[in-house]
């Protein structure tokens, strides 16, 4: 199942990872993150501006989400994790990123990628 997913989830995680410039800059600098479940965080400050674009974001991919799973026959939030594993596989050096574990961390250089073991 998993499998399925993440190939299904490739071909259109693009458009649902596409951001606005100030969730771009906010993200850069540790303000807006991934987290393990598939959804933007807020991980720092932000204007209001910022954290109304990342519900609108993660009300697309919310949707996204439930429509794939009800074709693939697997819950939103199982799709959630598994878009989860390929947005955090994306984190750049010194962005935020939060894992199930609920604490929100920055990648540091010569990090790797957070990718949780049940991403593998």
């Amino acid at each position: 199942m998993i499998r399925q997913l993440t190939l299904a989830l490739i071909i259109v995680a693009a458009p649902a990872a596409a951001q606005t410039p100030a969730v771009d800059a906010a993200r850069a600098v540790g303000g807006v993150g991934e987290r393990y479940d598939g959804y933007l965080g807020i991980a720092g400050p932000v204007a209001p501006a910022v954290r109304s674009q990342v519900s609108r974001i993660n009300i697309q991919r919310r949707a996204l989400y439930s429509n794939l799973g009800s074709q693939k026959g697997a819950s939103p939030q199982e799709v959630g994790v598994t878009a989860g594993c390929q947005l955090l596989a994306r984190v750049g050096v010194g962005q935020a990123y939060l894992l199930a574990d609920g604490v929100w961390r920055r990648r540091a250089a010569g990090q790797p990628a957070p990718v949780p073991d049940y991403c593998r």
